[in-house]
């Protein structure tokens, strides 16, 4: 029973969709609505931001492109151009929990040297080091 958005993003991210046939009889003007502003071209997640979020990491985390490396973790969804275009930039810690928790979203402080700056999304709950901040977090519904 998840909203008909979410299972669209669902399908859209296994990779091997073309079409997306939708099973109920009449599905609501809202619905369609959705379905129809919907990126179909790249996996996307709704978001909650942390509010103390500086404005770079904001541009890293909605203005970027990003991709998972392709040596593939367990633990995270690495996507590391952002740590090339903002090389030099000066990352500060401002939200480092004890622990990471699957859905959260983190950007690499400083600290943690040549990775500052790169984004990862937590596919499992894990100890901070306390050099990473976590940005936002991915909505409950949409993490499988």
């Amino acid at each position: 029973n998840l909203p008909i958005e979410v299972q669209a993003k669902h399908l859209i991210a296994l990779g091997n969709i073309n079409d997306i046939i939708i099973s109920n009889c009449y599905p609501t003007e809202e619905e369609m609505k959705k379905l129809g502003s919907m990126r179909k071209d790249m996996v996307t997640f709704d978001v909650y931001l942390e509010e103390s979020t500086p404005e770079i990491e904001r541009k890293i985390l909605f203005e970027e492109r990003h991709f998972n490396r392709g040596d593939f973790s367990d633990n995270l969804i690495r996507s590391t151009q952002s740590r090339v275009k903002y090389k030099g930039h000066d990352f500060k810690l401002f939200n480092a929990p004890e622990i990471i928790k699957k859905g959260d979203i983190v950007i690499e402080s400083s600290e943690y040297g040549h990775y500052a700056g790169e984004l990862q999304i937590a596919l499992s709950d894990m100890v901070n080091s306390g050099k990473s901040n976590v940005v936002g977090h991915i909505k409950e519904e949409e993490i499988f």
